[in-house]
């Protein structure tokens, strides 16, 4: 559809009209055909119990499965002849949403904690923050140590590069030195990963 522009708010109208015209957007999840959906045939068929019933005819196939009270299923659409299984197939699709929960219930996602220190840092405040960054890598977490310097502490970065050293050796039973020590601007920053 050829747009005409009579001014700024047809023009725009125009645009959304031939955007609403387009096809719409497939997204990329796998389809399961079922039943009627299946269009090939001959099939390779296999029972609910996981038996092999053969290469039937797609009205067979339906019909065994219709009388058994249960769904045809595509399980490898791309094998030749295609394979389908007599299942019921909102138990099945019930079962995989359940699995998928509790795929990700179990899944731990790495986070990247921060602790900063400065070049003049006192033991105490140092004790801390090691404690923390060691709490961090035992819940399984990266930690990124980062050296703050101020003012004309950033002319003597040996001082920082010392604490992270330190850093890393106290938690060197801990945690391994994913990323080594670099000054970007005023900051010096080191990523340690857990063991």
């Amino acid at each position: 559809m050829p747009i005409v522009r009579r001014g700024l708010r047809s023009g725009v109208r125009d645009f959304f009209v031939s955007l609403s015209e387009a096809s719409p957007i497939q997204d990329s999840t796998k389809r399961v055909r079922v039943n009627r959906q299946i269009r090939i045939s001959p099939l390779r068929v296999i029972a609910p119990d996981g038996s092999q019933l053969g290469i039937l005819e797609l009205d067979t196939a339906l019909a065994q499965a219709e009388a058994q009270g249960l769904d045809l299923v595509e399980v490898a659409p791309l094998a030749r002849p295609p394979v389908v299984r007599i299942m019921d197939y909102g138990k099945f699709k019930f079962e995989q949403a359940k699995m998928a929960r509790v795929a990700k219930k179990k899944q731990h996602v790495i986070h990247l904690k921060e602790v900063k220190y400065r070049p003049g840092i006192d033991d105490h405040d140092f004790d801390t923050k090691t404690r923390h960054a060691r709490r961090f890598l035992e819940e399984g977490n990266k930690v990124k140590v980062t050296m703050m310097f101020r003012g004309r502490q950033v002319a003597h970065p040996e001082l920082g590069k010392d604490v992270l050293d330190r850093v890393s050796g106290d938690l060197s039973d801990i945690g391994k030195v994913e990323t080594e020590a670099k000054l970007e601007g005023k900051n010096m920053t080191m990523i340690l990963a857990p063991k």
